[in-house]
């Protein structure tokens, strides 16, 4: 059985060592996209943000079932049961079927995603797939009490919920607050209390998605698709439950209260959020000019970027703050990022082709790069903090330049540790990989095998050859740094 996890219980706000069910396998169950849109920042943090859960987890030797849904049906466009399901107004606008959107933009979803080196889960249902899982479940919460039909239309009833479980727990709303702030939306006058919220809404007659049921020719709820779909994959009681902070009034608590109601136990045993995102300081919308999907990003398209951004470089850029801190998106914390991910990546592929070399009795060098070794497992181990365990990586790069320079030498197991946890580390769980080659790779490709021919020049005391690359180098506007850290390269003016 693999090591324990200590990880984030947002319920109880508190640390709780995790252990996984055995067998058959983990369960991880994030909220997906609704594709009516293009795909921007705020679903790649989250996709980031399980990536990393779910490569950890497998890191550290568990069998994982991953689900992450597509919503495609039932989210109206003031998630309160008033308005138009978003999808079916990009339908009518366009003029196309409302399943050509959901197939448009989930695949401009997974393009983006697979940009992101974002692995792909175990299993993606769809809402529109699983109609008859949510009439059931539906039909299971009538029958214990908890919510009543209406013309058709099937409600959830929160005061009477709140009578036998805690509504509220998670999000930290509280009942009595709701009611006094709760105000009747149009078409919402069939309820018994604003508060409640629809498992199943009647259609209009002009309401293009609609499915047969018990109560009426309708949808189901927002709500309803998640407590359904986790529970066909997951089981009725699973590990972990993700997505956005902004899910977790009303969406989460919602589908909290139909577990307990349906099936009489909550959903998971652990909620994850990750935080929201800003630019420039600013919350992200389009009403503010400030609204920028990936394309927009990875093309460097929109008005306010400066450059265009490497898929790898956002997503080294936002795995370098906690998931559940906000995030601000700029150019210069962007460009700063880029150096970043060179200068780790570089460590990476400098690291990768030392030889071990003879063996030799380890010493205090040798200590330290296993003690950072250790702290950087450590830092994911303690509610997946990336931020620190590339600090971590970060301390060790110094001494892979050395060892590339032959500055420094190493015990043989400590460098054959050093490749394989940091390969692993870099590689497997924060999902980096090597930027693909464009002109400026090409050029920092070309500037690298300079700087080592220069390095092997040097050991070998050829001044001469040293010295004429570097003065070479200066005549075309570059300039070679040597620092204790390696040699870096700029060009001037």
């Amino acid at each position: 059985m693999p090591k324990e996890l200590e990880i984030y219980n947002s319920l109880s706000r508190k640390k709780e060592v995790f252990k996984a069910i055995d067998p058959p396998f983990l369960g991880l169950y994030v909220c997906g996209p609704t594709v009516y849109g293009e795909p921007h920042l705020g679903h790649a943090r989250s996709a980031v943000t399980f990536d990393i859960v779910y490569r950890y987890l497998k890191y550290l030797g568990y069998k994982v079932r991953y689900v992450r849904n597509i919503t495609d049906v039932g989210h109206l466009e003031n998630d309160s049961d008033d308005g138009e399901d978003k999808i079916a107004k990009k339908a009518r606008l366009e003029k196309i079927e409302p399943m050509e959107v959901v197939q448009f933009y989930t695949i401009k979803y997974h393009e983006s995603m697979d940009a992101l080196n974002i692995e792909r889960p175990n299993i993606e249902p769809s809402a529109s797939g699983h109609i008859m899982e949510q009439i059931e479940q539906v039909q299971k919460i009538l029958d214990n009490g908890y919510a009543y039909e209406v013309n058709g239309s099937v409600y959830f009833d929160v005061s009477k919920y709140a009578e036998d479980y805690p509504y509220g727990k998670l999000s930290g709303k509280k009942l009595e607050d709701l009611q006094a702030g709760s105000r009747t939306l149009d078409a919402q006058d069939e309820k018994q209390a604003p508060e409640d919220f629809a498992l199943w809404k009647k259609a209009n007659p002009e309401h293009i998605m609609k499915w047969k049921s018990p109560w009426s020719l309708g949808f189901p709820g927002w709500h309803m698709e998640c407590t359904s779909m986790s529970t066909k994959y997951l089981g009725e009681t699973f590990d972990i439950h993700g997505g956005g902070m902004d899910l977790q009034f009303p969406h989460h608590e919602a589908e909290i209260a139909q577990s307990n109601s349906a099936c009489g136990k909550p959903p998971c045993n652990y909620w994850m959020h990750n935080n929201m995102l800003t630019i420039n300081g600013k919350k992200m919308g389009k009403s503010l000019g400030n609204f920028i999907n990936l394309e927009e990003l990875f093309n460097g398209t929109h008005k306010l970027l400066e450059q265009a951004y490497h898929p790898m470089t956002v997503r080294f850029f936002m795995l370098q703050a906690h998931y559940r801190s906000t995030l601000d998106f700029s150019n210069e914390a962007l460009q700063a990022a880029e150096k970043g991910l060179k200068r780790l990546m570089q460590a990476h592929h400098l690291l990768m082709k030392l030889e071990t070399g003879n063996e030799k009795d380890a010493g205090t060098e040798d200590k330290n790069v296993l003690e950072a070794l250790e702290q950087a497992e450590a830092h994911l181990a303690d509610d997946f903090n990336t931020a620190q365990c590339i600090a971590r990586l970060f301390d060790i790069t110094p001494v892979i330049n050395k060892l590339s320079e032959r500055k420094l030498q190493l015990a043989k197991s400590t460098i054959e540790t050093l490749q394989k946890k940091f390969d692993a580390l870099v590689s497997d769980v924060l999902g980096l990989k090597p930027m693909e080659r464009g002109n400026e790779e090409v050029v920092e490709g070309l500037m690298n095998l300079l700087i080592d021919i220069r390095k092997e020049a040097r050991f070998k005391k050829d001044f001469a050859t040293s010295d004429k690359i570097r003065d070479d180098l200066a005549k075309v506007n570059i300039q070679l740094k040597d620092s204790k850290e390696g040699t870096s390269w700029e060009i001037t003016d």
